[in-house]
């Protein structure tokens, strides 16, 4: 039955990432705004919403560990396991506005999460507050950023969704966020059973298998943007659902109730990889070819993300 879940999720979760980039690409020609600004607002935002859901969840059965390790795994997961096999499936032209702004606010909000955990041992409703606040002034700027520069989507992109309605974006929107809802129900479901049955600590089952698959969003829209070759949508979209779920996820989470850190291996050791697999992408756009995240490197990341499940278990 945990298998039939899971797989169930999966299916709902790659047709929910299909509607998603339809409508995402759709709305993008309507507002006269970049892919890149699609893929950080409506993108991470639907796609975040299975962090919400759980670390919510979790959070009011007094299971804070759960919220945590999976807004940390979720993270950890999208570079090292999405981007990597996004990367290997095809290059990915980065744009530089990704150090110019993009990285440094996801380096600056996953500082923000680390220095919360450390000095207090939890997420208050203050600094719940604090990253609302800071995700809203965010997306004001990035709006602001994309109309100064008045950039409007050219490349690579599908032609007949220029005249898509408005009507018809919604109803995407919605079949696309319903899909993910359930779909990632299922699939979280059915793996926490799996796990249960096999003798896994709550705080492994979060970081692994619950981040992997509320990840599966954002997996399932970025490997089909880069099929077809919508590769501005794919970073925006795997960065922004990084900012989204520390700041909108634990944030909401934690201005309902405060997310109280119960194992002490979430701030010595899987914060940790998520700040290094964060900070590791900045490197590695620059060398040795700028602005390339080719498929090597794509390897490399995905590796060292099999690294870290093996370390997690083990």
């Amino acid at each position: 039955m945990s298998v039939l879940l899971i797989l169930l999720g999966l299916v709902l979760l790659v047709v929910g990432g299909e509607f998603l980039v339809r409508s995402s690409v759709a709305l993008s020609f309507k507002l006269n705004i970049s892919k890149m600004v699609i893929g950080l607002t409506v993108v991470s935002f639907a796609t975040s919403m299975p962090e919400l859901l759980v670390s919510l969840q979790a959070a009011l059965d007094g299971f804070s560990d759960i919220s945590l390790g999976n807004v940390i795994g979720s993270n950890i997961a999208n570079i090292g396991l999405v981007l990597g096999i996004t990367a290997i499936i095809s290059s990915l032209e980065i744009d530089k506005d990704f150090y110019k702004f993009n990285w440094p606010v996801m380096m600056l909000f996953s500082v923000m999460l680390y220095f919360f955990l450390y000095t207090g041992g939890e997420i208050s409703r203050t600094e719940g507050i604090g990253f609302v606040v800071a995700i809203v002034i965010y997306l004001l700027v990035l709006i602001q950023r994309a109309r100064k520069h008045d950039e409007v989507p050219t490349e690579d992109i599908d032609d007949k969704l220029q005249g898509v309605s408005y009507f018809k974006i919604v109803v995407w929107l919605i079949i696309g966020g319903v899909a993910l809802y359930f779909g990632s129900e299922s699939l979280v479901t059915g793996a926490v059973d799996l796990a249960t049955k096999i003798g896994v600590s709550e705080r492994v089952i979060s970081v692994t298998m619950i981040a992997v698959g509320t990840s599966v969003p954002e997996l399932a829209a970025s490997v089909i943007a880069a099929l077809k070759q919508e590769k501005a949508l794919s970073l925006g979209n795997l960065i922004g659902s990084n900012i989204f779920n520390i700041a909108s996820v634990l944030g909401i989470t934690a201005i309902i109730k405060p997310i109280v850190m119960q194992s002490d291996e979430i701030l010595t050791n899987d914060i940790f990889w998520m700040l290094g697999f964060a900070f590791i992408i900045l490197p590695l756009v620059f060398l040795p070819k700028k602005f390339i995240f080719s498929r090597y490197k794509g390897v490399i990341i995905f590796s060292a993300y099999a690294l870290f499940i093996a370390l997690t278990f083990i």
